[in-house]
């Protein structure tokens, strides 16, 4: 029996990479139905349409549906992915504009702007949610890919609902590191630990043999050129760092930065625009080569594998979000944490991992707290807790905590009803 699969936020212009991802995997993954879900139904018919034209050379079987009927489209459904945004690309300008005002790091899923998309997300992320438990097949699966990542996956789970989440930095490292030692990427395993967007590479095995050392010891530059942080560092930690620790471990030269004005937001912006003007070309039936622009590399090779996994019982080892049960011995059980783990029928299964070095453990733990406390305030719509979530954030401080906080809840007053009651 086939497949059916949600896509919520389907009008995303990320979906054709979604999509050719699926229709790629179609004898590990027999799809029935594809639904995309959206709000906005002139996007959702310029995005559905190259779907469809995409699909359709592809040879793809199955049957493709938009629609904006949220009971229509998660009825009946297998998976149910989730990657929408709360208030679109001009939120996230906010993000990234209101905490360089008050001297701190402006980013839509760390720092301040984190905790604002957050606020605004997690609300409607469970009552979708619980919707997919009404409504969904038994055993549904929610596969969140909504930022910030590990957040919104801490109070899936916690709400007791059947959930992984997915990010796409541990595939953009793991195919860029198989490209550098010419093998397939199914030959490189990667010890990922840490949270979502704050997590590093510990070891590197190629046919199980760590090549890490041999990384740092002979060009740690080429490392470093690709997260965006001096080799130094890189070999100060013995480890790969993402590229979003940046933010944590050069706060003030990225403050600086921001002070130009200039914002990934606006960017992406731009790129949107110029892409769906692409998606409307009726001649058009392949993701055009702008898609690499607008980030997310890898993002259908990292959601297709997981969810073909979930359905056939691979076995096969991914990176995902997940509850860590022990894996890391620094972090309580009920913790999300992102690290590698073993996919099948009933789930993922995280690995065992050593305990984290000081600088690492330290770092993660001060996160976790902000996270715990991100997802208490994102439910409660209380400002204490979501000052208290401020205040412990690593990238915030004390002195600008209660004004950024402000500042950040009017600005979001339209998402926020918990927060304007």
């Amino acid at each position: 029996m086939g497949v059916k699969i949600a896509v919520v936020g389907g009008g995303s212009t990320y979906t054709p990479e979604l999509v050719e991802g699926f229709a790629r995997r179609h004898e590990r993954l027999p799809i029935d139905e594809l639904v995309l879900l959206d709000i906005d139904p002139e996007r959702l018919e310029i995005v559905g349409g190259l779907a469809r034209r995409m699909l359709g050379r592809l040879g793809w079987g199955g049957r493709l549906v938009l629609t904006g009927d949220r009971d229509a489209a998660i009825d009946g459904a297998d998976f149910v992915l989730i990657q929408l945004r709360v208030g679109g690309q001009a939120a996230r300008l906010t993000d990234e504009t209101i905490p360089p005002s008050f001297g701190v790091v402006g980013q839509e899923t760390t720092g301040a702007g984190g905790l604002a998309k957050a606020l605004r997300t997690v609300p409607l992320v469970l009552e979708l949610a619980e919707l997919t438990g009404r409504r969904a097949a038994p055993g549904a699966w929610i596969v969140d890919f909504t930022n910030p990542v590990g957040i919104v996956t801490q109070a899936l789970i916690d709400g007791g609902h059947r959930a992984l989440g997915l990010c796409n930095v541990a595939i953009n490292i793991q195919r860029n590191l198989a490209e550098h030692f010419d093998v397939t990427p199914d030959r490189v395993e990667l010890e990922h630990v840490g949270l979502n967007h704050l997590s590093w590479e510990r070891a590197v095995r190629v046919d199980g043999v760590d090549r890490l050392p041999e990384l740092l010891g002979g060009d740690p530059g080429w490392i470093a050129d690709h997260v965006g942080m001096p080799a130094e560092l890189v070999c100060a930690l013995r480890a790969i760092p993402s590229y979003y620790l940046r933010y944590y471990y050069q706060t003030a030269r990225v403050v600086e930065e921001q002070r130009s004005g200039h914002t990934r937001a606006q960017d992406v912006i731009d790129i949107e625009a110029r892409l769906l003007d692409l998606y409307r070309d009726e001649t058009l039936a392949e993701k055009p080569a702008l898609l690499a622009d607008r980030g997310g590399a890898f993002y259908s090779e990292a959601a297709a594998q997981l969810i073909a996994s979930l359905h056939d019982g691979a076995g096969d080892l991914q990176v995902v979000n997940v509850r860590n049960d022990g894996a890391l011995p620094d972090l309580p059980d009920s913790a999300v944490v992102e690290i590698p783990a073993r996919i099948d029928r009933h789930g993922a299964h995280p690995l065992a991992l050593e305990p984290l070095a000081p600088e690492m453990r330290g770092l993660v733990q001060a996160a976790k707290a902000y996270e715990e406390l991100a997802v208490a305030a994102a439910i409660s719509g209380d400002r204490r807790t979501a000052l208290r979530a401020m205040i412990a954030n690593p990238l915030v401080g004390w002195e600008v905590a209660e004004p950024l906080l402000d500042a950040l809840l009017e600005a979001n007053r339209q998402y926020l009803p918990r927060f304007f009651t």
